[in-house]
């Protein structure tokens, strides 16, 4: 599931007409992106390495409920309410505080690994990101036209999920599931990597939906992570 497909009403039509814009942009979404990371890594080799953090958390349920619904109402405040997601520090700070909350979840689903699992989750993740981001960069192809596609494929692999939650426990079930969503979120990295490059494209995002562009690349890669993390615990 990917909460981060709010959309605020049509993609919006943005003209880089200048590359000094274009690029300066880029260069800021990609810096908050990799302090996002930075942070989430952070957090999970505290969850992956550190015991008596992954039993303070289990003797205290409620910080995972905490966190999700930080999470959440954080998500939905930028994603919908404009004045948030462009208002500096406002936006920073709804930034920080997603992305600790995130972390922290991602941390409590990475505890439940082996550590080898986890890093080389980690390592899949970062080679796919890096191929996906330099090919949405050279390809010709324009991904920014698949909105709606994507989203009806969110809402088929939702609906398959729900599903699978009735049907006896299977790790082909799960590799089938897991598989359909790191190919799901793929794309949307590359729509989401071309919505932040405007230049030829039919649809792009403005220079101050920065934020907005940084949490869509963020949640595509976190998606991405856990996804390849359980195909990897489905096939031990």
């Amino acid at each position: 599931m990917d909460p981060s497909r709010f959309e605020d009403g049509d993609p919006v039509q943005f003209d880089f007409s200048e590359q000094t814009i274009r690029k300066a942009f880029i260069r800021k979404v990609y810096s908050i992106l990799m302090c996002q990371l930075l942070v989430t890594m952070g957090v999970i080799a505290l969850f992956v390495f550190h015991e008596p953090t992954k039993q303070f958390v289990r003797s205290n349920t409620y910080l995972f409920w905490i966190a999700l619904v930080a999470t959440f109402v954080c998500l939905i405040a930028m994603a919908c309410c404009d004045n948030v997601r462009r208002t500096t520090p406002m936006n920073f700070i709804f930034l920080f505080i997603f992305t600790l909350a995130e972390s922290f979840l991602l941390g409590v689903a990475s505890s439940t690994y082996d550590a080898n699992e986890v890093f080389i989750a980690v390592g899949i993740t970062a080679a796919v990101c890096l191929g996906l981001t330099l090919f949405a960069f050279q390809t010709k192809w324009d991904f920014t036209m698949m909105g709606g596609a994507l989203v009806a494929a969110t809402m088929v692999l939702l609906v398959f999920g729900l599903i699978a939650i009735f049907i006896p426990r299977s790790d082909i079930v799960r590799l089938v599931y897991a598989s359909l969503g790191v190919l799901l979120f793929s794309m949307y990295l590359v729509y989401d990597t071309q919505l932040m490059m405007g230049g030829k494209h039919k649809y792009s995002i403005s220079p101050e939906e920065y934020i907005f562009a940084a949490l869509n690349l963020y949640l595509d890669i976190v998606n991405i992570f856990l996804y390849i993390l359980t195909i990897l615990g489905a096939s031990r």
